[in-house]
């Protein structure tokens, strides 16, 4: 059957034209059984096509990858790859879309951890194929580890590969240029954060005479934006807290209040965008590369490219990256990730047999080799990087992101899982951040309910997050008081969040 395609304008689908030609049926010969005293020779057929594979995926470069490491990717992995990539901004309303007109393709990639949540409950009701069972099978899938695996099982049952995260990634990336004309250290707890902040409005540290900076950009992103590290360094639980022995909504804390009057007196004064909750990724990432904005809040590990773009624009800019930033109490701590990124799922809707399924698989087992997980990743030697003491380094920052780029973000596995090469920082910030990123692990804040589930909370929660989210943004806006924030969480009770608390603690408990 012709599988339905979906085109909405904006998206991008970036198709390979250069599938290997079929290398036709290799012959290879085996002892028959004996007969008598004569012996005979079967000829085995092996199927050896290069087998056809669409992915979806969500693009996080401004531009569509040319075809050139898909191309070798095909030659190391016998296949015919066709790539459906569509912008991230947009790209939950573009999976919703293609998944309710039944068109999704073979290999379907979530965007982040609340999209998965969203998608657990067509799991659930079996739209999607277990591939737990089948995974002893391949050796190299074998490898992903299992707590992470753990923590994408819905009922206890695995469907997911995933897309290995740094777990505590999480800081601040600044213009360590401007701290340093205006003689201010990197800030050792949240007043010193906000002082930063306020600064880098009020007191032209780009000299050019004007009032046209702001101290951070910030999108409209809870999670991802700047809220969630904000939070955890102001001592909020990670989406749920253990108080009193009982699992409760991180909302529910007074921490959390706390991270919103901080954001609100940040936005009050014009030290962070005041249309935040209005801003997209890429206009959040174009405040701080333009030069308008002074510090960007979240992965440090984007700081090379952050870099790149910035220093076009002005040429003189140094960033730095920090992530000690003590709360209140005066103890450090960082959000964590539950050791994903994203996951990607396989729709029975377009794989119809367990052969089929087990094609595809076995795909994914050689991605997960050295050889082709380093393509994936750095791309092609001395063309996209360069080899020293077995460590990579990009020859080209900007080159890098436009060819290799999309099919790092779809790399499945961790570097330590899949065996491809650590990498040489391109800029001293970069290698800040990688030393960072491992400190950091002292005082991760992990999600209690990580490898939990609630059927309410599968059914309801993205939408219940939604009055949350909102009433966060109104606060911050100063739309509504504390009461009226107080208003919201009993609706999200009423409306089924007493249920979820309930189910999770029914679970926790065993």
């Amino acid at each position: 059957m012709k599988r339905k395609l979906v085109t909405i304008p904006l998206s991008i689908m970036l198709v390979s034209s250069f599938a290997l030609a079929a290398c036709g049926d290799k012959e290879t010969t085996t002892p028959a059984a004996s007969t008598g005293a004569a012996a005979t020779t079967a000829t085995a057929k092996v199927d050896n096509t290069p087998a056809a594979i669409t992915i979806m995926a969500p693009l996080n470069t401004a531009q569509t990858p040319p075809d050139t490491i898909i191309k070798e990717l095909e030659k190391l992995t016998n296949t015919k790859l066709t790539y459906q990539l569509f912008p991230a901004d947009t790209y939950d309303e573009k999976l919703n879309t293609t998944f309710a007109t039944g068109a999704l393709p073979q290999v379907v990639y979530l965007k982040n951890q609340a999209s998965f949540i969203q998608m657990k409950s067509a799991i659930r009701d079996g739209q999607f194929w277990e591939i737990g069972p089948l995974l002893k099978d391949f050796p190299n899938l074998g490898k992903l580890k299992s707590t992470t695996n753990d923590n994408t099982k819905v009922d206890g049952k695995l469907y997911t590969l995933y897309r290995g995260v740094d777990i505590a990634r999480q800081g601040l990336i600044y213009r360590k240029d401007w701290a340093d004309k205006l003689g201010i250290k990197p800030p050792a707890n949240m007043d010193e954060l906000f002082a930063m902040a306020k600064a880098f409005t009020e007191n032209d540290p780009d000299g050019n005479g004007k009032k046209d900076t702001i101290g951070i950009a910030d999108r409209n992103d809870l999670i991802y934006g700047s809220f969630k590290t904000l939070a955890a360094w102001m001592g909020t639980p990670n989406n749920w807290g253990v108080v009193d022995g009982k699992l409760t909504p991180e909302f529910e804390t007074p921490q959390y209040v706390a991270t919103m009057d901080y954001v609100k007196k940040l936005r009050d004064g014009g030290y962070i965008n005041k249309d935040f909750a209005a801003t997209s990724k890429t206009d959040q990432q174009k405040l701080f590369t333009s030069g308008v904005a002074g510090m960007y809040i979240g992965a440090m590990t984007d700081v090379s490219s952050l870099n790149k773009d910035l220093v076009k624009n002005v040429p003189t800019a140094v960033v730095d990256v920090h992530s000690m930033v003590a709360g209140p109490d005066g103890k450090f701590a960082a959000w964590a990730l539950p050791g994903y990124a994203n996951v990607l799922l396989f729709p029975k809707s377009a794989i119809k047999t367990e052969a089929e399924l087990r094609k595809i698989l076995a795909f994914f087992d050689k991605m997960m080799t050295p050889e082709v997980a380093n393509m994936a990743f750095w791309g092609i030697k001395d063309a996209n990087y360069t080899l020293t003491d077995n460590k990579a380094k990009k020859t080209d920052e900007e080159k890098w992101t436009r060819e290799v780029k999309p099919f790092a973000d779809m790399a499945i596995g961790d570097e330590d899982t899949s065996g491809r090469y650590l990498g040489i920082p391109t800029i001293p910030a970069q290698g800040k951040a990688d030393e960072l990123k491992i400190a950091n692990l002292k005082y991760a804040v992990q999600d209690p309910t990580a490898a939990l589930d609630s059927k309410t909370n599968l059914e309801k929660g993205v939408q219940l997050q939604a009055v949350i989210t909102d009433a966060t943004n109104k606060y911050i806006y100063g739309n509504i008081d504390k009461a009226g924030f107080d208003k919201a969480i009993e609706d999200w009770k009423s409306r089924g969040g007493s249920k979820i608390i309930e189910e999770f603690n029914a679970v926790y408990k065993k």
